[in-house]
């Protein structure tokens, strides 16, 4: 295997782990204040479309991501509106979220279809990339540098910060939180709104240096994988962030399937469902370990009442 196949196949494994990287975090963030969103995959949607919109009208990829960030928030609010204002079942709401932001970006990207997005640039000099060595460090998009930044400091808030420590006693137990006088559910608005945030950016993925063009459902289940990929890590950021790199290695044997004559021995469907058939079997084998169960905020998922 030659060097430049190596560093392009590092390259292809980061772009691919990137988006499930970014969405994975702010879900984290979300279970660990005690929500559970499963609307993930209908913000990364949004994120997607609206990036593609505001890429072809400006030509401003920086606008175009502050916008798919701000547009996925908005609709991780409404889910927040209906959880955590209206006590409304987080499972059926999240989905709910997941069928309105595909069905709002099969639309609303309609006029879009097929055309090419102008691809997002390594932040870095043109020259650095053509040193195949230098290329692994230097030839990526700006998000995939965000995504590696934002595991840190996901990392260090959660860890090091008192706010951390406030939304973890938040996620652990509301009630005692209440009671010494921590606002729950202005918290839990902020992780779901930071958590759509997230989402949309690991959306404006897919346009800005994966698939340069819009279609229909064009993150293709990364959602899911996310919100799987946040039980694989038992809600800790830095396995995320390994945990998204396996399965950003587990989908670009698609791409390398349909190149190399090595992977023909199986058919291409396959080695395209591999990610989602290794996220089963990863979720099967964490409900047998009894730390995969215990790992979770104690209060994930259920709605806040206050007493008195």
């Amino acid at each position: 295997m030659s060097t430049e196949l190596i560093i392009a196949i590092i390259i292809t494994i980061a772009g691919a782990a990137t988006p499930i990287l970014l969405a994975a975090l702010g879900e984290l963030v979300v279970e660990k204040s005690g929500v559970l969103n499963l609307g993930v995959e209908g913000m990364m949607l949004i994120g997607a479309v609206i990036t593609v919109a505001v890429t072809l009208t400006t030509g401003n990829h920086l606008l175009a991501i502050v916008c798919a960030a701000l547009a996925a928030s908005l609709s991780s609010l409404i889910f927040g509106v209906l959880t955590l204002t209206l006590s409304a079942n987080q499972v059926a709401t999240g989905l709910a979220l997941t069928i309105l932001g595909t069905g709002f970006s099969a639309l609303f990207g309609q006029p879009y279809t097929g055309k090419d997005v102008p691809l997002l640039r390594s932040p870095f000099p043109p020259e650095l990339a053509t040193d195949p060595i230098w290329r692994v460090l230097f030839g990526y998009s700006p998000l995939v540098y965000f995504a590696l930044i934002m595991v840190v400091v996901v990392w260090w808030f959660l860890q090091k910060t008192r706010a951390g420590l406030i939304l973890r006693a938040v996620g652990e137990n509301d009630l005692s939180a209440h009671s010494i006088g921590y606002p729950v559910i202005g918290i839990r608005y902020l992780a779901v709104a930071f958590g759509g945030a997230m989402a949309g950016i690991a959306g404006s993925c897919f346009p800005l240096f994966l698939t340069p063009q819009w279609v229909e459902r064009l993150t293709t289940g990364r959602g899911w994988i996310a919100l799987a990929l946040v039980v694989f890590a038992a809600w800790r950021p830095f396995r995320l962030l390994a945990g998204a790199y396996f399965f950003g290695l587990m989908m670009i044997f698609e791409i390398y399937a349909k190149t190399n004559s090595a992977f023909r021995v199986l058919p291409s469907e396959f080695w395209a469902a591999l990610p989602y058939l290794a996220t089963v079997l990863v979720l099967v084998l964490i409900s047998l370990r009894r730390e995969g169960s215990t790992a979770a905020p104690a209060c994930l998922g259920k709605p806040f009442v206050a007493t008195g």
